[in-house]
């Protein structure tokens, strides 16, 4: 339902690195990876069929274990989130060269439709500005899910820089606006980038960005 990202801390062996890239945040609760018994528990009021799920959790797979052979670094510094063959590439890299690879491997996966490239060339923020981040995208996870007008499974969330990127299906125009503030108005926030698509709309939704109410 919730969390991006391949974790930011070092993992013994490339079998061990590759499980927890499929996990949220650092390996700290599931993204479905044990099966198709365990996904179907977690779709049920989801749009995407057991089937979607399962495709994309073996495309997000495969991207983070071609990153991880290709260079740690890449995989150390990089998110990635795949939604209907979607995949939304977030995070900071040193090298310009490294940026370009990373999305290079990730169109040479199976079953990948489109790349989302939002990587950016710059010194890596730390561990502070990683803990805000992860405390940004909790806070928008929290109003999602209690806020009753929305169906807060179909919806993805990943802060990166202070930059909140959202994925998902909205079930129309009031549910997506209503996604979006509540993203703006978490402290902090410096913009909105939302890559959310209506139900009723089968082709790729397209980038809108709006500034934060605040800093």
């Amino acid at each position: 339902m919730f969390g991006w990202g391949n974790g930011r801390s070092g993992i013994g062996g490339a079998a061990a690195a590759v499980l927890c890239a499929g996990l949220v945040s650092g390996c700290a609760a599931p993204v479905v990876v044990a099966g198709a018994a365990a996904t179907g528990a977690v779709v049920v009021a989801e749009e995407r069929s057991t089937d979607d799920v399962v495709d994309d959790t073996g495309i997000k797979l495969a991207i983070n274990a071609a990153w991880l052979d290709a260079d740690p670094i890449i995989f150390s510094n990089l998110n990635t989130r795949v939604i209907e063959g979607r995949v939304l590439i977030t995070g900071v890299v040193e090298d310009p060269q490294q940026r370009l690879e990373a999305v290079r491997i990730a169109w040479q996966v199976e079953d990948v439709r489109e790349v989302i490239n939002e990587i950016e060339v710059a010194d890596p923020q730390g561990f502070s500005g990683y803990a805000r981040d992860t405390a940004i995208s909790g806070q928008i996870e929290s109003r999602l899910l209690f806020d009753t007008s929305i169906q807060s499974i179909n919806f993805t969330v990943l802060t990166e820089s202070r930059v909140v990127y959202l994925m998902g299906i909205a079930q129309d125009e009031a549910e997506r606006a209503r996604v979006i503030d509540h993203a703006r108005q978490i402290p902090y926030v410096r913009r909105v980038v939302d890559y959310t698509r209506l139900k009723s709309d089968t082709t790729a939704a397209a980038a809108t960005e709006t500034e934060a109410e605040a800093e």
